[in-house]
């Protein structure tokens, strides 16, 4: 049995860290709000297709009680924006030892763990969640719930990927190590960015998206990160992963933008395709579209809130 520290438990970070749990690992859960509060009153609710699992793991709001004697894995799961806030706490009391692997969207996230943690890791999440409701998130494959290839910051793998990768699959999932992780996260990005103009201007889709796409392959080009190729990425996904008929739900972005969230990871997804272009040279006037677009909406949505 392994421990493991899910910091951020919403549709990605409550669907790994309720099915290691089921698995027989130790769990604990990191989380906020009304969430937590329904967490810890009743259990994380993990809505499959064959049903609903009620899953009683720890469940906090700071890593400040973790038991670090165990010496778990930190799995950090948070939106891109929240990064900074998770690593203060997670600075203040884990181990500076600490593996911390970063199983989300974005490229920004990992340099900034490395600052602090000297074992940092990538997971290129392909996971179809959602986590729309307080205390429940809904798995949406089935029966392979997601691909969670992992490796080791800036690249190789180690023991510790290894372990991580297998761990993961004792939960169900499809997980390989890869020493090139961040060409798989670069690839990821793209596919982001792609898919929120779906979630943000679905009237546009169709101009927009080969425009989205466009751009940040150029941008990519320009500034010479390593990149597979989308014939590999669909390669990967194989017909591994089968989304269920009864679950219909936005991508993450239109998640945040649903629950009416002032704050969104867009900075990190068209927004990270913009700033490399302005860093190199190539204009985006597509991506910036969509995260200019991101901005009012969460912004307005904010403002007429009451209170």
């Amino acid at each position: 049995m392994s421990s493991f520290v899910l910091y951020g438990a919403g549709a990605v970070g409550g669907v790994i860290g309720a099915r290691l749990h089921l698995a027989g690992h130790d769990v604990t859960l990191v989380a906020r709000g009304e969430h937590l509060a329904r967490i810890r009153a009743d259990g994380l609710r993990l809505d499959t297709a064959e049903g609903v699992d009620v899953v009683r793991a720890a469940a906090t709001d700071s890593v400040a009680g973790v038991d670090w004697r165990p010496g778990p894995v930190v799995v950090l799961a948070v939106k891109s924006h929240q990064t900074g806030a998770a690593l203060a706490d997670l600075a203040r009391f884990a181990p500076p030892d600490t593996p911390v692997v970063c199983a989300q969207n974005g490229v920004a996230n990992e340099p900034a763990v490395l600052r602090l943690f000297a074992a940092t890791y990538g997971i290129t999440v392909m996971l179809p969640s959602l986590h729309l409701e307080p205390g429940t998130v809904v798995q949406g494959c089935h029966p392979v719930p997601g691909i969670l290839d992992i490796g080791r910051y800036p690249d190789g793998t180690d023991e510790v990927a290894e372990r991580v990768a297998a761990d993961l699959r004792s939960a169900g999932f499809e997980s390989v190590t890869r020493a090139d992780i961040m060409a798989w996260k670069y690839r990821k990005l793209v596919t982001n960015a792609v898919g929120d103009v779906s979630a943000v201007l679905p009237d546009e889709a169709e101009e927009l998206k080969p425009l989205v796409r466009a751009e940040a392959e150029a941008v990519l080009a320009a500034a010479g990160v390593p990149l597979v190729s989308h014939q590999d990425d669909l390669a990967r996904r194989g017909n591994l992963l089968h989304s269920r008929p009864d679950v219909d739900g936005p991508n993450s972005l239109g998640q945040s933008l649903a629950r009416g969230r002032p704050d969104t990871e867009v900075d990190y997804r068209a927004g990270e395709i913009v700033l490399l272009g302005r860093l190199h040279g190539v204009p985006t006037p597509a991506n910036e579209r969509v995260q200019r677009v991101v901005r009012q909406r969460a912004a307005t949505t904010w403002a007429s809130e009451p209170g």
